[in-house]
């Protein structure tokens, strides 16, 4: 058994994954590399054989039809050999002294017969032309141990955990029945959400491990490209909020952690309605919160009631307007697209 596995979603991403796959070889022996050609059209699937052949002990290339970021993740899921799962995006690559360290933190816990259910590290946000990088960290969590739900005493409003962040053991993705759904962007939050009620042990690694890359016009976390993709937006926050009972969740701050998190996409969902300044794209928003009132009436009113829910849906053009204000202001802080 491997220690660790990478699963690298790719879709014509000639021009940027060889700097992810030489990211994440230093690994060595250790470690399998799962280059998933999701369909692509351009040199991709060459390329991926070509480390395969070059590696064969570390690489596997599995080619398949085009079913989006989803699947290729499932695919990756399904291939795996190691303890542990990471994905990594073709455009995206990881720190050398960070990685070193993580292996050998796994490495530890193996040779003490210790397990976790998630590892956690920073990520940072390598965005285009900008002089200084927003490292992302997990506030509130503590560090260096291994910890549970109820070792963490305060959720920090706005902190979530991506996908960039974090390890998951395999067999605890397999077992609490994650399979993301095919041609929808934005999974990756399903991906982190909805293992979290069956995550017991966790430890956070205080190193800037992943590279978050962005800034393409064509990128699916671009301001525009995400209005136009809306009805995907929605999708994942609907699978996001049926698939977990947060009522039924018994540990408090577990519960809190994802209420928290479905606030967060919740609230993406309705400003991109109301940036795109359209009626369809508003009554789209408005179909979404009578959706979750019909399906759990008790977590829409905590929704509703919330800051950020009463933010969201303040009336008028100028309630829009705040909304908006407030939305900006939080992309200057944090520096997301």
């Amino acid at each position: 058994m491997k220690l660790l596995s990478f699963a690298i979603p790719c879709y014509n991403s000639k021009d940027y994954m060889e700097h992810c796959i030489e990211s994440i070889l230093p690994g060595g022996d250790d470690v399998e590399i799962i280059i998933v050609d999701d369909g692509s059209k351009d040199e991709t699937a060459a390329i991926a054989d070509r480390y395969a052949a070059e590696y064969p002990d570390i690489v596997k290339a599995v080619h398949q039809e085009n079913g989006g970021h989803g699947e290729a993740v499932n695919t990756g899921l399904k291939n795996a050999t190691g303890k542990y799962f990471k994905v990594v995006d073709s455009d995206d690559w990881v720190d050398l002294e960070s990685y070193k360290k993580i292996l050998d933190k796994l490495r530890e816990f193996e040779q003490e017969n210790t397990q976790i259910d998630m590892l956690l590290a920073n990520y940072v946000y390598e965005k285009e032309g900008a002089k200084r990088k927003k490292v992302m960290r997990q506030t509130g969590f503590p560090r260096n141990e291994i910890f549970t739900w109820s070792d963490i005493k305060h959720i920090h409003k706005g902190h979530y955990i991506l996908m960039h962040s974090v390890i998951y053991r395999t067999e605890l993705l397999r077992s609490c029945g994650l399979k993301l759904p095919k041609h929808t962007f934005y999974v990756d939050n399903i991906y982190v959400y909805k293992p979290l009620p069956y995550v017991r042990t966790m430890y956070y690694l205080d190193v800037d491990f992943y590279r978050y890359f962005i800034g393409r016009d064509d990128q699916s976390v671009n301001e525009q490209v995400m209005i136009r993709r809306i009805d995907q937006q929605i999708r994942v926050n609907k699978i996001m909020f049926d698939d977990v009972k947060l009522n039924e969740i018994t540990n408090e701050m577990c519960r809190k952690y994802m209420y928290s998190y479905l606030e967060i996409i919740t609230t993406i969902s309705t400003i991109l309605a109301i940036i795109s300044g359209t009626d369809e794209n508003m009554a789209k928003k408005d179909e979404l919160w009578a959706y979750m009132k019909e399906h759990d009436e008790e977590t829409y009113k905590k929704l509703r009631h919330g800051v950020m829910g009463q933010l969201m849906n303040l009336p008028g053009k100028g309630g829009r307007k705040v909304a908006i204000g407030a939305y900006k202001l939080s992309q200057k802080v944090v520096g997301f697209n």
